[in-house]
């Protein structure tokens, strides 16, 4: 099966063939310098739209308006650009219309230094290194600058501010500081940016490696983007909590330790730990000189369906995101729990997300790992038969034994399946006697 890769080198080595330059272009370079496995590849080249799909018919011209050209190959997909530079940012996104041009100057209107260099594959050696940017050095001192005027580059694309937070989360680097401070002050015109491309961006920032992670989540707060596109979050900066459940400071600060601690998080999770509080401002009240935030988990449901909503999440991520706030206080009573409803629990498919939220909740607190890995031994050790077995009665079974269907029907199923997971009907004939004893009541 051909990669990315082999595509992209096949895909140079005919255009040079052909008589134009063919460089790979951008992220790829980047990551190939720092010795990652680039997510993808991309050619920048002098060849225009119409020589590369003479080249590969079957080529998808999708952006052949701004030089772009996609070529595919089984799973491999490689996009083909023109050089080019670009003229007037209208939308604060796309540029008004492009001018095909040279390598140097297409470098000149990228984003970031370390994204701005091309890798000359001729051979399918290592290549040549064409830095007209100073992104090689920047790799070296690990540093995310915006090339040329960094207020220009963000007018061009409002977007590419939170593309810099997501750098130094993704690759623990730090923003050079003329580069933060365009941030900083033009961090309002975020808002403008549609919510796709915002969980996008925030996805990849929530989901990296850490340190990075908090990184980048101290920056975004820092530069003034995460006040503009999570202010529910913002807004816990000086909730105060009660310093013995709550040693490491305010609601803010736990949340972002909370993100901190989880281990290789789906973005579902990651972004139900930067919300799993949010409901705590509006339910702070003092009772009897105690801190107290009763029902601010249903508080914060609501606000995470409203920031999913803001995002454009699928319904299948908001209604997890969701489950996980509203939950996220539940297994902290998990050894206080009745069997049946610690089982039906832990029978949800999130399951694991939510004790992996439980166990970061109670690191970011200062407390320790040591009643999650409790439970999860609990867990793996019952099996999912165990945990989720087959109901032994059913609707069917109700009304085959005389019983007329109405509402209580769902009562009765729910109890009988209760004592089920407990142990206390075992068999078809148990279960059948319990609910004639439930319907029977008064």
């Amino acid at each position: 099966m051909t990669t990315d890769r082999q595509l992209a080198e096949a895909i140079a080595g005919r255009l040079r063939a052909a008589g134009h330059q063919a460089l790979l272009a951008g992220g790829c370079v980047r990551d190939v310098l720092l010795d990652r496995m680039p997510k993808d590849y991309d050619i920048a080249t002098s060849a225009t739209p119409d020589a590369v799909a003479a080249l590969f018919p079957k080529a998808l011209r999708i952006g052949a308006a701004f030089g772009v050209v996609v070529v595919v190959e089984g799973a491999a997909r490689v996009e083909v650009a023109t050089f080019r530079r670009e003229a007037g940012y209208t939308d604060g996104r796309r540029p008004d219309r492009v001018i095909f041009t040279d390598a140097r100057e297409d470098a000149l209107r990228r984003d970031f230094t370390i994204n701005g260099m091309f890798l000359d594959p001729a051979g399918g050696g290592e290549g040549q290194i064409l830095d007209y940017v100073g992104g090689q050095a920047d790799l070296e001192a690990r540093v995310i600058r915006a090339i040329g005027d960094p207020r220009a580059r963000f007018a061009e694309d409002h977007l590419r501010m939170l593309r810099a937070v997501r750098f130094v989360a993704e690759l623990d680097f730090l923003l050079e500081p003329a580069t933060a401070d365009a941030v900083r002050d033009l961090a309002p015109r975020i808002a403008s940016v549609s919510g796709e491309r915002v969980r996008e961006e925030l996805a990849r920032l929530l989901t990296a490696p850490m340190p990075g992670r908090r990184r980048g989540l101290d920056a975004a707060a820092d530069l003034g983007l995460l006040a503009v596109l999570l202010p529910e979050v913002e807004a816990l900066r000086g909730v105060a909590q009660g310093p013995t459940v709550h040693p490491e400071g305010d609601v803010f600060t736990h949340t972002l330790l909370a993100v901190e601690k989880l281990r290789e998080p789906t973005f579902e999770l990651a972004l139900a730990a930067l919300l799993h509080d949010v409901g705590k401002r509006e339910a702070f009240k003092v009772r009897d000189g105690r801190m107290t935030f009763y029902g601010h988990e249903r508080l914060g449901e609501a606000a995470a369906r409203a920031v999913c909503g803001r995002l454009r999440t699928s319904a299948l991520v908001a209604r997890r995101v969701a489950f996980l706030v509203r939950q996220h206080m539940k297994l902290m009573h998990a050894g206080q729990m009745r069997e049946a409803r610690l089982k039906r629990l832990m029978a949800d498919e999130a399951f694991e997300e939510l004790a992996e939220l439980w166990r970061a909740d109670c690191l970011a607190s200062g407390g320790t790992a040591e009643p999650y890995d409790d439970l999860m031994r609990r867990y793996r050790a019952l099996g999912r038969e165990e945990v989720r077995p087959a109901p032994l009665l059913t609707g069917d079974d109700l009304i085959a034994d005389g019983l007329a269907p109405g509402p209580a029907f769902r009562d009765i199923l729910d109890a009988v399946y209760d004592a089920q997971l407990e142990g206390r009907a075992t068999s078809r004939q148990e279960a059948l006697a319990l609910a004639r004893r439930i319907a029977s009541r008064p």
